[in-house]
C-alpha cells in the first residue's frame, strides 16, 4: 500500500490518498481548501493514474472535510464517516463563520464507517477502529500487513488531540489510546491529521500526555 500526504489549508491538515498496486485508491480526510491545493491533489491522482473509489474520514471538523464538496464534485466520491460525526460535517459551513473562512456545504453523506470492518480498495483492506475523545466518532485506518495507521486527531507526535471541543473528553480519548491504538505493535507507523509521522512504540514511552507505565 502506497500512502502520500498533502498538507493543506490554514489549519496545517494532513490529506492522504492511499492506493495499491490495482491503482486504486481512497481519499483520507480532504482538506484542500485553495484552488493550488484541489490543483495539487487533483494533478497527483491523475499522474499516477489513481481510480479514487472512496472518501472516509477519520472525523468531520472543519479542517477534514474543506475538500468534500470538491471531492463530491471533482471525483464523484461521497464522504464516508462514523454516524456520529454526521452533525460536525454538517455544520462545517457554520463553522467556517465562525473562524472566518467560508466553506462549502458539505455534500449528501455516502456509507457510515463501522468500526471493525473493512475500507477496501483494490487488494487493500483497512480496519476500521472506533477512537472516540476528540471527537465523538473519531475513527483510525489501520493496514495490519505494512503496519501503518491513519490517526486522524487522535495521537501526534509528542501530543495527543485536543478535546476542549464539543464531543471531546480526555478520558475517553486516553481509553481510546490505550485500548486501541496502543495494543498495537511497537512498530506501527501513525500518520496523524497534524504534523509528522510518529510510532505507536515511541508515543508509549514518551508521549507527555498518555504513555504506559505513568
Amino acid at each position: 500500500m502506497n500512502i502520500q500526504s498533502f498538507t493543506f489549508n490554514p489549519f496545517q491538515e494532513n490529506t492522504y490518498v492511499l492506493y495499491d498496486e490495482t491503482k486504486e485508491g481512497i481519499l483520507v480526510d480532504p482538506g484542500c481548501y485553495f484552488p493550488e491545493e484541489e490543483d495539487q491533489l487533483l494533478h497527483f491522482i491523475q499522474q499516477e493514474g489513481i481510480s479514487i473509489v472512496s472518501c472516509v474520514l477519520t472525523h468531520a471538523h472543519i479542517d477534514h472535510v474543506m475538500g468534500c464538496a470538491w471531492a463530491r464534485r471533482v471525483l464523484e466520491v461521497a464522504p464516508e464517516l462514523h454516524e456520529l460525526e454526521v452533525e460536525n460535517l454538517e455544520r462545517a459551513a457554520e463553522v467556517g463563520k465562525m473562524y472566518g473562512i467560508p466553506v462549502k456545504s458539505a455534500p449528501a453523506i455516502g456509507n457510515y464507517l463501522i468500526p471493525g470492518q473493512r475500507v477496501e480498495f483494490g487488494n487493500t483492506e483497512l480496519e476500521i477502529l472506533f477512537t472516540p475523545g476528540h471527537s465523538a466518532g473519531s475513527v483510525c485506518f489501520y493496514h495490519e500487513p505494512s503496519l501503518r495507521l491513519i490517526g486522524g486527531d487522535v495521537l501526534f507526535y509528542d501530543s495527543i488531540g485536543r478535546t476542549d471541543l464539543p464531543g471531546g473528553n480526555f478520558e475517553t480519548l486516553e481509553n481510546s489510546i490505550l485500548t486501541q491504538l496502543y495494543r498495537l505493535p511497537d512498530q506501527v507507523e501513525v500518520f496523524p491529521g497534524h504534523g509528522p509521522s510518529t510510532t505507536v512504540g515511541r508515543e508509549k514511552v514518551s508521549n507527555p500526555f498518555v504513555r504506559l507505565g505513568r
